[in-house]
């Protein structure tokens, strides 16, 4: 049964981005805006990711973003995504994660990832013990949900995440290729595949997860979501000439040239080489990009492909108004 864009919730996906000759207080403002502005428009949640050492993004303390915009919106639920997990003690983030939960009950999702979200010098100052890594996430991933389990008769001797313990806080495991997918599905969890990056795996990533889906009590069936970046604008020659400051931000992490957001420009021609424009786009080849009716589009076929029970945006422009008026598009789009 073919599935209507209509009929499924969409999510956005924050960097929290800093954009050339601003700074990240201002990309705070950004999100906390466009937070707003979105649950005005019905999207379902409002997700921030953990990157570390990134001149493009603010959102390295994640659970503290989580709290800026949970307390400036009152509807839409407001989660990581994700939590990279072998940068933390469980205890921690249980702690964390307990504490926005009791400020905003009802609202919070744990989405959580297994890859560094940094270079290996920046991981090794995060963690301090390289010997953990994402080979160790499942174990770590156990000893945070035991830290967020009722306390009980079984559990008495246990440490106790306080505020954490018998919290509701969904948790959802995140992904680029199957590893999460499988752990996901083996463990009944909500899982989301991050398609905005890592296209070429989206496919079998979703296969694996329904194949390996047990029923828990979180869920009686599986539920995926689908990221996907997403730049509209009012005509197509407008959303492309937007999008070269997404394709600049890929192209400088190609060369490990890390910037802020760069200004869009008329044309890329001039700045890459034939390798790296290919390069460039099979890493961005999902990505949805045009006017209102090619968005819709192209949204429209995606879900058919994936049957992804949800959607999850994530647009990088560098004026703010301009990603502003793209979810705005979305939203359009989405209810027409």
């Amino acid at each position: 049964m073919t599935k209507a864009l209509r009929d499924i919730p969409l999510s956005v996906l924050d960097l929290a981005p800093i954009v050339e000759g601003s700074t990240a207080a201002q990309s705070f403002q950004n999100s906390l805006d466009l937070a707003q502005k979105v649950e005005k428009w019905g999207f379902h949640r409002y997700w921030l990711a953990e990157h570390h050492a990134m001149p493009s993004v603010a959102s390295s303390a994640t659970a503290v973003l989580i709290g800026h915009i949970a307390g400036g919106t009152s509807t839409m639920r407001v989660g990581s995504g994700g939590i990279m997990l072998p940068n933390h003690a469980p205890l921690i983030i249980a702690e964390q994660f307990g504490t926005l939960e009791s400020l905003y009950p009802g609202r919070i999702d744990l989405g959580l990832g297994r890859a560094p979200g940094a270079d290996q010098r920046t991981a090794r100052a995060l963690r301090r013990d390289l010997r953990i890594g994402g080979d160790d996430f499942p174990e770590l991933l156990e000893e945070l949900r035991e830290y967020l389990r009722p306390r009980t008769s079984d559990n008495a001797g246990a440490l106790r995440a306080i505020p954490g313990e018998g919290l509701n806080i969904p948790i959802w495991l995140l992904g680029s290729s199957d590893f999460s997918a499988r752990l996901a599905g083996l463990l009944g969890l909500p899982f989301a595949f991050a398609g905005h990056f890592s296209p070429n795996y989206t496919l079998p990533a979703l296969q694996t997860y329904r194949h390996c889906f047990r029923p828990s009590d979180v869920l009686s069936e599986p539920y995926a979501m689908v990221g996907v970046n997403v730049m509209a604008a009012d005509t197509d020659e407008l959303a492309e000439r937007l999008a070269t400051s997404h394709y600049q931000a890929f192209l400088n992490l190609i060369r490990g040239d890390l910037k802020p957001i760069q200004p869009p420009v008329d044309n890329m021609d001039e700045l890459w080489s034939e390798f790296e424009k290919m390069s460039v786009q099979a890493q961005l080849r999902s990505s949805i990009i045009g006017s209102p009716d090619t968005v819709k589009q192209k949204l429209q076929e995606l879900l058919e492909a994936t049957q992804a029970d949800e959607l999850m945006i994530t647009t990088q422009m560098y004026r703010h108004e301009d990603r502003v008026r793209s979810f705005e598009i979305v939203a359009d789009v989405w209810k027409a």
